[in-house]
């Protein structure tokens, strides 16, 4: 497991108070025989619609020496993650 994000408990925090259920923090997608770990599976009910809302959150820090390096490992791990979950 990839070591945790300064900012983790700050989103999941923020997530809570806004109404969504964290569902894990170690959340694994499986591609190929690859795993990836994406922060934080979280989903929201909707009782007018009475279906939920279901998000996969990845917190970036963006504190690394270049920041055009770390936007875009960050835009890439949204591709794959975004890939992986369409297919």
């Amino acid at each position: 497991m990839p070591a945790k994000d300064i900012y983790h408990d700050a989103v999941k925090q923020a997530l809570i108070k806004d109404g969504w259920l964290i569902v894990t923090e170690n959340y694994v997608l499986e591609y190929g025989g690859d795993k990836l770990y994406p922060d934080i599976a979280a989903e929201k009910s909707i009782a007018a619609e009475l279906q939920g809302r279901k998000i996969i959150v990845e917190v970036k820090s963006f504190l690394g020496r270049s920041f055009m390096n770390d936007l875009e490992g960050a835009v890439g791990q949204y591709i794959i993650y975004r890939n992986i979950l369409q297919a």
